[in-house]
């Protein structure tokens, strides 16, 4: 019986013994997942970084590149004894910084764990050469090769943007696609265009020891992963045309943006004064000397600084009178010196001829007789009340593409604003304002806010007779492709057979003879048939800002520019000069000798800077 039982134990200890046997064998030998597990905790991952996309001009020249970069990195559990000072003299550094960062890695231990970190970025290559001769002699410290932009072109920093370290926020919210030591695009065409252009990183994994060194590759390699390169991008601008403005903006404030009318291509977008591309590549060196500067170069003008239009404005309000009825080409309105809109209030106005008719008005940019435009659309009579007729000219400027994000592929992009009757319901009190009350939107003051992008924008829909393409940055180039929408026309409320009636008084702004009147003959160039539109928009806080908006050729139009200079007084004094001279540029391909030369130089030299009054918070 007793043997029985013994038999019985020994039987059962047997099963279990194989069952055992045979779990280990699964898991060791049979599923590979289980043993992966196993060795979970002594593999490490080094990362291969891709190299990030090329950008290019419309003309397929390399505005932003990419070279190589050396970085000396260290993974921080994995550094015993080492001779600080020889390391310190072998990376041309001082002594304590080496200490410094070594003593900062060891107090976040428990966060870096076996994580490689950057200790010393983009060393000479000399220095790089010298310790990968000698890093045997530092356990824990490598090199690492990877690519960093570089800009062949000043095509400017912020249409381009920077690219720079993600931080500890950034990967908390995004934990599948970046970690530590990962770069991503800040700003410009890097931010817009940053999953096509940052490419896919790679590694090869390795075995660790006991004691935490690399011992061996994990299957010999067979579970590395190669980078993929990023997608690279070619733009919608004109290098030489971008690297022409920024010359012509340089020491003022303020922005100048061209566009492709009859595609809404930006040919060009210029911020002044901006980030100079030389500082890009290295954008953690010189981000305190950005961001402290009291211009405040990463403000982008071009999209985001809401201005007044001034007497560019005028054109619409001339283009909804026809619209509305309430206005032909020939008639006629008086001025003397301004409009009286009040017994003590009169909004003033230039010297000219008077009576003048619609052509005139625009050639001579009067400002009384837009008044009287504006109070004919607001107090006509098929309206039943002054809210009624407000918001339908609301509409109608809504239209051209003001008062709202223009919805272009470029960052940061900001929508304006223009008043409705809701706004000055609030301001007076319903029933207890009327068209003399906002008289100042006649000549394209007051509440009205735009950027220089719409106003681009709004002379490409004149040039385009009544219609527009959004401005957009990005052309359709291999594998990258663009939303449909900017093929798409959107036309205004204001029908196209009313364009060309402004734009005769725009043509002869520009192409009248000196002394005739026109406020913009300092714009023009023969042969070019440029037509544009001059405005002084009064600044509150110093002298006027310089404004000026032009098309070429008046038909089948090239290249539409607007031009806003910051304290740069008549528009014909700063933006014109600019604008125009961007438009010849572009379309001659250089300014000839004489008396545009002359013309060119003075733009180019030119310092603003100082009558900016700066905001200090």
């Amino acid at each position: 019986m007793r043997d029985d039982r013994q038999i019985k134990i020994l039987i059962g200890l047997g099963v279990a013994a194989a069952i055992l046997l045979g779990k280990i064998f699964y898991i060791q030998i049979i599923n590979g997942k289980y043993k992966a597990d196993s060795i979970s905790n002594s593999i490490v991952k080094e990362i291969i970084y891709p190299t990030r996309g090329v950008i290019y001009d419309r003309n397929g020249k390399i505005i932003v590149g990419n070279k190589v970069a050396y970085d000396i990195m260290v993974t921080p559990r994995e550094v015993g004894e080492f001779d600080t000072l020889a390391l310190a003299s072998v990376l041309n550094v001082e002594p304590r910084l080496i200490i410094d960062k070594m003593a900062e890695y060891k107090a976040n231990l428990r966060r870096i764990g076996f994580q490689s970190v950057a200790m010393i970025k983009q060393v000479p290559a000399e220095t790089y050469m010298s310790f990968d001769e000698v890093k045997y002699q530092f356990p824990g410290f490598y090199g690492q090769v990877r690519s960093i932009r570089d800009y062949p072109i000043n095509a400017g920093g912020n249409l381009l943007g920077y690219v720079s370290e993600v931080d500890a926020a950034y990967i908390k919210a995004h934990p599948d696609e970046y970690s530590v030591g990962d770069y991503i695009g800040k700003t410009g065409i890097e931010a817009a265009r940053e999953k096509d252009l940052r490419g896919e990183k790679g590694y090869h994994i390795y075995i660790r020891n006991a004691r935490g060194r690399i011992e061996s590759s994990y299957k010999d390699g067979a579970e590395d992963k190669e980078a993929s390169p990023g997608h690279d991008i070619m733009t919608t601008i004109d290098a030489d045309l971008q690297r022409y403005g920024q010359m012509l903006m340089r020491n003022k404030a303020g922005a100048v943006v061209a566009l492709e009318p009859s595609t809404g291509e930006i040919l060009a977008i210029v911020s002044s004064p901006g980030i100079d591309v030389s500082m890009l590549a290295d954008i953690g060196k010189h981000y305190e000397e950005i961001s402290s500067n009291p211009y405040k170069p990463m403000f982008n003008r071009a999209v985001q600084a809401y201005y007044p239009p001034g007497s560019c404005f005028k054109i619409a309000n001339a283009l909804i009178g026809l619209q509305e009825g309430v206005l032909t080409p020939s008639e006629t309105h008086p001025c003397y010196r301004g409009y009286q809109y009040a017994a003590d209030h009169k909004l003033a106005c230039h010297s000219h001829k008077s009576p003048i008719d619609m052509e005139e008005s625009i050639m001579m940019s009067c400002n009384a007789y837009y008044c009287y435009v504006l109070r004919n659309i607001l107090d006509n009579k098929k309206y039943s009340s002054i809210e009624e007729s407000m918001d339908m000219w609301n509409r109608y400027v809504g239209s051209f593409g003001f008062g709202k994000k223009l919805g272009s592929d470029f960052p940061s992009e900001l929508g304006g604003n223009i008043p409705s009757a809701k706004t000055y319901n609030k301001a007076y009190g319903k029933g207890r304002w009327n068209s003399n009350s906002v008289i100042s939107l006649s000549i394209g003051q007051g509440e009205i806010a735009v950027t220089p992008l719409h106003l681009a924008n709004f002379c490409a829909t004149i040039a385009n007779r009544g219609w527009y393409k959004i401005p957009h940055l990005v052309k359709e180039y291999e594998d990258i492709h663009i939303d449909p929408k900017y093929y798409e026309r959107h036309y205004t409320m204001v029908d196209t057979t009313q364009f060309p009636k402004v734009i005769k008084g725009m043509w002869r702004a520009v192409n009248s003879a000196p002394g005739a009147g026109g406020t913009a003959w300092i714009a023009h160039v023969d042969g070019l048939d440029i037509c544009g539109k001059t405005g002084t928009a009064q600044n509150p806080r110093g002298e006027d800002n310089s404004v000026f908006m032009c098309f070429a050729p008046m038909d089948n139009p090239k290249i539409a520019v607007a031009a806003y200079v910051e304290y740069g007084g008549f528009g014909a004094t700063f933006a014109a000069p600019i604008a125009s001279l961007m438009v010849e540029k572009y379309l001659n391909g250089e300014i000839p000798w004489g008396d545009r030369k002359d013309l060119e130089a003075r733009m180019k030299s030119s310092y603003l800077l100082n009558r900016v009054r700066i905001r200090r918070r």
